[in-house]
């Protein structure tokens, strides 16, 4: 019996199949229904991730990976049951270099945890994907997030990944200089696949200073297309903003109504501009005066960081404004599209989503092109399930034919494997040959991805 081998090998201590962790590991924080694992275990080192994936291979059993649980789409969902782990105590730092900018620490480790030791040092990784998600769980996914019209994805914050293949093998897929032209961008390829090639153990990470002055705004419009054409001219005049979220009326309200708030209820864009103090105002100063010209309501700074962090714990509040009420849960859209298509896009969303006839709203990270539905609807009632799941497809598929993807940040999970063909084509043949190639058994997260 595989549970066992794991016993034997890794210790009691490591090992559990106690009922309140199966069910933990059962789900994530999205929609899919549940699936409790057989076994869930609590690696501590590489080493024994290594354990864990032979006695996998030498039984067939499926491995699914489980960071903070904070996923929308499934990934960490055990659809075969098998083994799950929980990188919660590989969450130690291996390295600090802040001489190099550079950071390498183990999968369980979040993102808060990071920032906390970093930065009293004057650093900070800047990935903000709204949830204390783990780093491990970002990559396996390329989180991004608030920021990422400044720093992009987690893609571009990846030096070095050390993996454990589905083989036991133990690879490393860069360095820790900043850029290489040798060979296969392999850090890429892992970053993203959800877990299914291989289990991420050990993480190198580009590091930022901490801007000398921030200044928030926020400012409103009659018509959620004309905020996201206001957004789109913010990006084309060259005005470098750290984050730039789109939020429309019928989600101001709802939070307000969550958490208390008293942000005016309208069409609105929220702005954060970072650097110098004088680089800052001036910048701010530029966008306040493009967004008069184009006919906003009221343009408001939030100049301490009392001011800036309550406005935005609203906008991270957002998804739980809508799923807080018992016997709800959201289904959430989550499409990225070329920068010229958002007007269009972000209407059609409210289209769609008010069409469902379910409460709804629709916000994002404009600045790259990603933004969101989320549509609240009774899971035990299948015809609002359905309608609520129509709503975000039809909303995905369009984004494909602009030119977009059907996810910006939350991945392909179990939620989003039947348009893949769509958005890859051909390519996603090499993609699943990929897939063969490095887990042959297909042992590691099945199911994922893939339709």
């Amino acid at each position: 019996m595989f549970i066992s081998e794991l016993k034997k090998r890794l210790g009691t201590d490591k090992v559990t199949q106690n009922e309140t962790e199966l069910y933990r590991h059962s789900k994530d924080e999205s929609p899919h229904p549940p699936v409790e694992p057989d076994v869930v275990c609590f690696p501590e080192n590489t080493e024994d991730v290594v354990t864990i994936v032979e006695i996998a291979d030498q039984f067939g059993v499926n491995v699914t990976p489980y960071g903070a649980g904070s996923g929308l789409e499934g990934q960490a969902i055990p659809i075969n049951k098998g083994i799950s782990i929980d990188f919660e105590r590989m969450n130690k730092v291996l390295d600090f270099s802040p001489e190099d900018l550079t950071v390498t620490v183990q999968p369980g480790i979040t993102r808060m945890q990071l920032n906390d030791l970093i930065n009293k040092h004057g650093l900070q990784f800047p990935i903000d994907p709204g949830a204390d998600a783990s780093v491990g769980g970002m990559v396996a996914n390329n989180a991004s997030g608030t920021t990422a019209v400044k720093y992009g994805s987690m893609r571009d914050q990846l030096l070095n990944l050390e993996i454990v293949l589905a083989n036991g093998k133990v690879i490393r897929t860069g360095t820790r200089a900043k850029k290489s032209s040798s060979g296969y961008n392999l850090t890429g390829l892992f970053t993203g696949s959800e877990g299914t090639l291989g289990i991420v153990t050990e993480i190198t990470l580009r590091l930022h200073g901490i801007p000398e002055h921030i200044i928030a705004a926020r400012c409103t419009f009659d018509e959620i297309e004309t905020c996201a054409a206001a957004a789109t001219m913010i990006l084309q005049s060259g005005i470098p903003v750290l984050r730039m979220e789109l939020v429309d009326a019928q989600s101001i309200a709802t939070v307000n109504a969550y958490g208390d708030y008293d942000i005016p209820v309208a069409h609105s864009l929220f702005f954060e501009f970072a650097g110098t103090k004088g680089g800052t105002e001036e910048e701010a100063a530029t966008a306040e005066e493009l967004m008069r010209e184009l006919g906003c309501n009221g343009w408001e700074t939030a100049g301490t960081s009392k001011e800036r962090a309550q406005l935005w714990k609203a906008r991270h509040e957002m998804s739980y404004a809508y799923s807080h009420t018992e016997g709800v849960v959201v289904a959430g859209g989550d499409v990225c599209v070329p920068i010229s298509k958002l007007p269009e896009m972000v209407h059609l969303a409210r289209e769609l989503t008010d069409a469902s006839g379910l409460k709804s709203g629709v916000f994002g990270h404009v600045g790259d092109g990603n933004f969101h539905t989320i549509i609240a609807f009774d899971p035990n009632n299948p015809e609002e399930r359905a309608r609520a799941e129509q709503a975000n497809e039809a909303l995905a598929r369009r984004a494909i034919e602009v030119g977009g993807s059907c996810t910006g940040e939350h991945g392909v999970g179990l939620g989003k494997r039947q348009l893949q063909q769509a958005e890859h084509g051909e390519a996603l043949e090499i993609m699943k040959q990929m897939k063969q190639m490095l887990d042959p058994k297909n042992l590691f997260n099945p199911g994922k991805i893939f339709p």
